[in-house]
């Protein structure tokens, strides 16, 4: 298992066919304020791809956008609303089709409210990730080792999740009610783009 760093694109051949883990980190909450700094990536066979945009980035990547954008490839996210706003804004793409193991999480794992990557990847695989560089500086131009394992940790155990959540949804007849929120994601990342972030247009009000 490793953890590999990349500047500005993804190698060609760096993953093998088949769904990918995605996570950005951004320097911020903010889509169109707060710039894109990183995208990990993992097809899930032990490594970690780490693709790193420097200050005044054009967010060419031809490699990644490839991977992200391939309607053969299942993406997996840990809330994907923000990670697809992110990456359609920088990099141009939608990154379709999506699983989100945190909307999934949320369909069946109804006996609690605790929905975070951490607890998610402990009680379904066991394993124990921390959280401490989740706020970091991720703009600087040295990352450090804390934070390339953070940053690598966060697709690590996507896909022993997405097993596991994939059989519960099937067990709690929730299939379906998934996949359309999943296929719901992408125009949820658009309005929040557009200005509708803190506005639920199917309320009432």
């Amino acid at each position: 298992m490793a953890v590999y760093l990349h500047e500005e694109d993804l190698p060609e051949g760096a993953l093998a066919p088949g769904v990918v883990a995605v996570d950005t980190e951004t320097m911020g909450l903010i889509t169109t304020r707060d710039r894109l700094c990183l995208v990990q990536i993992s097809d899930g066979r032990g490594d970690e791809h780490l693709v790193r945009f420097g200050i005044g980035s054009r967010f060419d990547a031809p490699n990644l956008k490839a991977v992200l954008a391939d309607p053969s490839r299942i993406k997996l996210f840990h809330f994907a609303r923000f990670d697809l706003a992110a990456i359609h804004h920088y990099l141009g793409v939608m990154a379709t089709p999506v699983f989100c193991t945190k909307i999934a999480s949320k369909l069946v794992r109804t006996y609690t409210d605790r929905h975070g990557l951490k607890d998610l990847v402990r009680e379904l695989t066991g394993k124990e990730i921390s959280k401490q560089q989740q706020s970091s500086d991720w703009g600087g131009a040295v990352l450090s080792d804390a934070q390339l394992e953070y940053a690598a940790s966060d697709v690590r155990y996507l896909h022993a999740c997405h097993t596991v959540l994939v059989e519960r949804l099937a067990r709690e007849g929730r299939t379906s009610t998934a996949q359309a929120c999943f296929d719901f994601l992408p125009t949820r990342a658009l309005l929040d783009i557009a200005g509708w972030a803190d506005r639920d247009i199917f309320s009432h009000e």
